[in-house]
């Protein structure tokens, strides 16, 4: 690969990436041309699912060119489209996109199914479509009226090619590593159905004792049966802090905690109230809006939190690595789910929380188990990381490998 950035003006100009294969340095520039030159589209009507009974047993996906992407899996065998994979589907409304190469069924109807015309690359396309600013304005449908007319640099289709292949290399690459970070997560979900007593949502009623414990363990009898809200147990922190002595590292709101137990990240703006909710190190903190997007996170700092996150301190029974593994897990979110109030924008009752029963050993099986699952947890987060990596790299692979315009 070589570098034809000698001049990042001309690059860009002269429509040539900064990176470029060596067998196509010399082709010259690239043409910009219409997506709507490129690409046919087809209404998805005729591939619409009628029933969203979903299952996973199921084997045809049923997609959105969202975020979720995969919706669920139909058991429906008329209306599949199979034919002239792989393509992009393109919701009209959001300009969200997605690369698909296996057959499937859509939801909605606001859906463009694109495809390449001529001897034009689909997924040098996607790729071209992804590096797009474009931010959707009023409420509309956009394929056809905006972005079919959008103007992009194209090169000769051996060209796309080369670029089409690296780039799927690397996403096989991530897919692999994905791969492996789902196996992570379901070893550890399996791993604490079986160190922890099985009961029924929300009830202490069912085993006394896990299936799996350690040698050490087996002769100390059954787990003590409790309540979350016990005061030994745990408690709902409600001291305060002022706002003025926080930062962008030390504020904890629902938009800055990750879904699926993903930790945080740095907040984007501070709290305009005088006074939040302090949290000190070992807190376990819940986003409340929507609690199934399971945003927990155990605080390795102190700071603040804002109204919608609940900040958990463990009693003097309870350490607080093993109250993390209570909170932080599937069962304990079902459990709030079925109390929840709303339905857009569903909440957890409070009070409910701290019904929450529960079965608890003592202090040194407590400490056991949560070394045990937060090995776990560092293993899921080397992981994550090395995937977030990976997307970094591809992103900077890709700016190099495109040249640098305005689209127009």
């Amino acid at each position: 690969m070589s570098n034809t950035s000698t001049g990042s003006m001309r690059a860009t100009k002269k429509l040539i990436p900064d990176l470029r294969f060596l067998e196509f340095v010399k082709d010259g520039e690239w043409v910009k041309e219409e997506f709507g030159d490129l690409l046919d589209y087809l209404q998805p009507t005729d591939y619409l699912v009628t029933s969203t009974a979903y299952d996973g047993k199921y084997k045809t996906p049923v997609l959105t060119a969202g975020k979720t992407f995969i919706l669920g899996y139909t058991n429906e065998r008329e209306g599949v489209f199979k034919n002239n994979l792989p393509v992009i589907i393109f919701d009209d409304f959001t300009t969200a996109s997605k690369y698909v190469d296996f057959p499937f069924k859509a939801k909605s109807s606001a859906m463009k199914i694109l495809m390449a015309k001529k001897n034009g690359n689909i997924k040098f396309f996607f790729e071209s479509m992804q590096n797009i600013n474009y931010e959707v304005g009023v409420h509309g449908r956009h394929w056809i009226s905006i972005f079919s007319k959008l103007k992009v640099p194209i090169p000769q289709p051996k060209e796309q090619q080369k670029i089409a292949s690296c780039l799927s290399s690397l996403d096989e690459l991530i897919a692999a590593h994905n791969n492996k970070l789902k196996t992570l997560k379901d070893h550890k979900k399996g791993l604490m159905q079986n160190l922890f007593p099985a009961t029924s949502t929300g009830s202490a009623t069912g085993e006394t004792v896990p299936k799996y414990r350690f040698p050490e363990f087996e002769n100390d009898g059954e787990w003590v049966k409790k309540k979350l809200g016990d005061e030994d147990v745990s408690f709902f922190v409600t001291s305060k802090i002022d706002s003025q002595t926080l930062n962008l590292q030390n504020y904890f709101s629902t938009d800055n905690m990750l879904s699926d137990f993903g930790g945080i990240t740095k907040a984007t703006k501070l709290p305009s109230t005088g006074r939040v909710t302090k949290c000190i190190k070992g807190d376990i903190l819940i986003s409340n809006i929507r609690p199934y997007l399971k945003k927990i996170w155990k605080s390795d700092r102190q700071g603040g939190t804002s109204n919608d996150v609940l900040v958990f301190r463990s009693g003097i029974k309870v350490i607080s690595d093993f109250l993390e593994c209570i909170i932080k897990n599937d069962a304990f979110i079902n459990y709030v789910m079925l109390s929840a109030k709303g339905v857009k924008m569903p909440r957890g009752d409070k009070d409910s929380m701290m019904e929450y029963s529960i079965r608890m050993p003592d202090q040194k099986e407590q400490q056991k188990i949560a070394s045990c699952l937060s090995a776990l947890d560092d293993l899921i987060t080397s992981q994550t990381e090395k995937i977030e990596q990976l997307k970094q790299h591809k992103k900077g692979l890709m700016q190099g490998l495109f040249p640098k315009i305005e689209v127009a």
